[in-house]
């Protein structure tokens, strides 16, 4: 070798280790690409308990995408997506020099980038210039120090635009095939492979023949790349491509609705949110829902929602309405969470409360016209059928929804401000005005409630008093804290009572669609004027709650609860039993039975019926019966006994003791106003009591007169009392009012 020679091969030599040791120290100082550091935010994708899809939203609101892990990509997307992109991925460094060799010459339908200089170009897309080519192989080796190849090969399928606004593997499989990454054959894994070349010109929407040729060449390539044997690649080819709808995901849309409206359920990430909905049941009381509705629709129907709980973790496993969601106006109107009269579906939580202040199913209450004392006037219920029974127990009173006495049970329990307590601490947070404001007629559901949140108290009752918040997402299992807030053995009666179904049959009929071959606790409600129908049954394992009627509140043509709500009621629960099975409460050891007189609620002295009780029952009296072996009832029986309603006949009599005497008006604690533009003589309150004989009245502050329509007092400023006396026994009784100025 001359000396040129040998000069210029030192030359050459020092200028290779020099240009080397430029690009290692050149990578040292290149710092990895910002946009790589972070992932890029993913659709937040609501599933189902079961990982079902519900809705997916747009990701920064121009894509859908979803992420996985190599390790829930199946093998052919991998081999496909190589053969199809960059067969020596697992060899070179991040640039193939052999492939821009052949680049260079025209040939290779794969081109020249490798994946790595992809996920690098994908980062952060530019203008296709020879300066940013060549800054892509700079930043793709500089990736290549960093990541290992299983991260680089993960990234690049989670980055990729597979069109039709899918991005990243995880979503293209869902939208084109309705199945997870982990599922697809090699003739879908090369079809989707076949899409990030151009996912325009290659739409399988627009241009299938497009991508299923280039789909064949790729499956040609996994062949020629030995992924795939001759006879796989056979199947591969004759393997039809059959695409999802093109309707995206959009299930249980007021259930997601619902969500959407909640603060902190969406993160800045994105990614998926499991819900408790179990999307089968929600379809299945969606279709229930929907069909009753046009059964129904010639009644001035148009609307309905129900509601399914898990007992035992407060899961919402439906949350369903009914219709087109999309219609106009009321699609959307989710009658779960609307605000409504529940009417008769609260009054279980008033005998509920009555049983756990000392009665039992078989107390005996009046079920007879009455005027009720209240601040605002006097309340006169009467019940739905008109019909009035006179000495009725709570069991038959519950079961047949009877008005008056719900009113006459409330008294027992305390009150509307005992019953607007207990229905708070149950989760209804839509009674928010003072318990005066309704009164007695909190009972019989003046006050409006929320479907949702009125299916969470009767899981209350379902769990035999202990209270669950309800729950739309499962976040890591965890189950919410529970509290006891009713008496286990008075919640079991009350189970008892609504599960039975001869206890309603005077009403309701033996064969009613509240009827069922296993045990259920049920109960109707029917608002004023027909605008709400509700029906609420539960199991130990299961709540479910129904509510039919028109969004914007126009009143339904005689539809009542029992033939509105209730025959989808009927159709969820049959459905649950068949599909996970339900059973049936055993009694708290506290509870007993005892033979009771069916028309006084006490222990029998002759034949009674059987009875459970929580307390022990009062024992028969001497005077119970006259003579004849009439049951003796008390004096505000009278006018019902006198009546046509009166079914007893000879088995009761009128009692010669007096009635307890009480004020009807005004009623204590009442507030009054004075109008400055009239005479104070002229502004009065008239005086009604509840006595056998006369009364006379008396006050010390308030100046009293009798006119024609009895007695009445002239009102003035300040707190008076007021005493009533009856004559004949002298026993007396006071009230107290207040009167301010206008």
């Amino acid at each position: 070798m001359n000396t040129r020679l040998r000069r210029f091969c030192r030359r050459t030599v020092i200028a290779l280790f020099l240009a080397a040791l430029a690009i290692v120290i050149g990578q040292w100082l290149t710092p990895f690409p910002a946009a790589l550091e972070s992932e890029p935010p993913a659709s937040t994708a609501f599933l189902d308990r079961h990982g079902k899809p519900l809705r997916t939203l747009l990701a920064e609101e121009q894509r859908f995408a979803r992420r996985c892990s190599l390790r829930d990509v199946s093998t052919n997307v991998i081999a496909a997506t190589l053969s199809a992109e960059d067969k020596r991925f697992r060899s070179h460094f991040g640039v193939d020099f052999l492939a821009m060799a052949r680049a260079i010459r025209g040939g290779g339908r794969s081109g020249a980038s490798t994946i790595s200089q992809q996920i690098v170009k994908l980062a952060e897309p530019g203008p296709r210039t020879l300066s940013r080519k060549l800054a892509e192989m700079w930043l793709a080796l500089r990736v290549e120090r960093s990541w290992g190849k299983d991260r680089i090969l993960a990234e690049y399928l989670n980055r990729l635009d597979y069109g039709n606004l899918q991005v990243g593997i995880a979503s293209a499989s869902r939208y084109y095939f309705d199945k997870p990454p982990s599922d697809l054959s090699a003739a879908e894994a090369a079809f989707l492979a076949a899409l990030p070349k151009a996912p325009t010109r290659l739409n399988p929407h627009a241009n299938f023949s497009g991508a299923q040729e280039r789909q064949r060449w790729i499956l040609q390539r996994m062949n020629l790349d030995g992924k795939l044997d001759a006879a796989a690649l056979a199947r591969a080819v004759d393997e039809p491509i059959r695409l999802r709808s093109r309707e995206r995901d959009f299930e249980a849309p007021h259930f997601v609705d619902l969500l959407l409206m909640r603060r902190g359920i969406l993160r800045p990430e994105g990614g998926e949110i499991r819900t408790t909905l179990d999307l089968d049941l929600n379809r299945f009381a969606e279709r229930a829902l929907t069909e009753n509705v046009r059964r129904i629709a010639d009644k001035n129907v148009s609307g309905g929602a129900a509601v399914v709980i898990d007992n035992a973790t407060g899961d919402v496993l439906a949350l369903a309405g009914a219709g087109d969601y999309f219609e106009a106006g009321a699609g959307q109107v989710n009658g779960a969470w609307m605000i409504r009269s529940p009417g008769s579906a609260m009054k279980p939580f008033t005998y509920l409360l009555a049983i756990e202040a000392g009665a039992n199913p078989c107390t005996i209450v009046a079920d007879v016209p009455t005027d009720f004392a209240t601040p605002n006037g006097i309340y006169r219920p009467n019940n739905y059928n008109h019909r009035f029974y006179g000495p009725v127990s709570l069991r038959f009173a519950l079961g047949n929804s009877l008005n008056v006495a719900a009113i006459r049970a409330l008294e027992l329990a305390g009150g509307p401000e005992v019953l607007q307590r207990a229905m708070r601490n149950v989760g209804i947070t839509t009674l928010d005005h003072p318990a005066d404001y309704y009164g007695l007629g909190l009972t019989l559901g003046n006050g409006e409630v929320r479907l949702l949140e009125l299916a969470n108290a009767f899981a209350t009752l379902g769990r035999l008093g202990v209270h669950r918040p309800y729950r739309l997402l499962r976040e890591h299992g965890v189950v919410l804290p529970a509290r006891r807030i009713f008496d286990k053995g008075a919640s079991f009666l009350v189970a008892d009572m609504l599960a039975d179904n001869s206890a309603r049959a005077a009403s309701f009929g033996l064969n009613s669609y509240l009827a069922f071959d296993f045990p259920v606790a049920c109960k109707t409600g029917t608002s004023s004027d027909y605008r709400d129908n509700w029906t609420v049954g539960y199991t130990p394992e299961f709540t479910v709650a129904v509510w039919v009627g028109n969004p914007d509140g126009k009143p339904m043509q005689g539809i009542t609860g029992v033939t509105g709500a209730a025959p989808v009621m009927h159709e969820i629960f049959t459905h649950l039993r068949a599909r996970f099975g339900t059973t049936w409460f055993e009694p708290p050891a506290r509870i007993s039975t005892h033979t009771i007189d069916p028309l006084t609620g006490r222990l029998a002295a002759r034949d009674g019926v059987l009875e459970k009780c929580l307390h022990i029952p009062e024992p028969a009296r001497a005077d119970d019966c006259d003579e004849q072996g009439r049951v003796r009832l008390p004096a505000i029986y009278a006018g019902w006994l006198a009546s046509p309603q009166n079914s007893l006949g000879d088995l009761v009599a009128s009692a010669e003791s007096s009635p307890e005497m009480r004020i009807l008006q005004p009623a204590a604690g009442s507030i009054y106003y004075l109008d400055g533009d009239l005479a104070p003589d002229s502004q009065c309150i008239p005086l009604r009591a509840e006595a056998r004989g006369n009364v006379e009245w008396s006050c010390d502050s308030l100046p009293l007169a009798t006119t024609d329509a009895g007695q009445r007092a002239e009102i003035r400023e300040g707190r008076h009392t007021i005493l009533a006396r009856e004559i004949s026994s002298g026993r007396k009784v006071t009230t107290w009012i207040e009167v301010k100025r206008w």
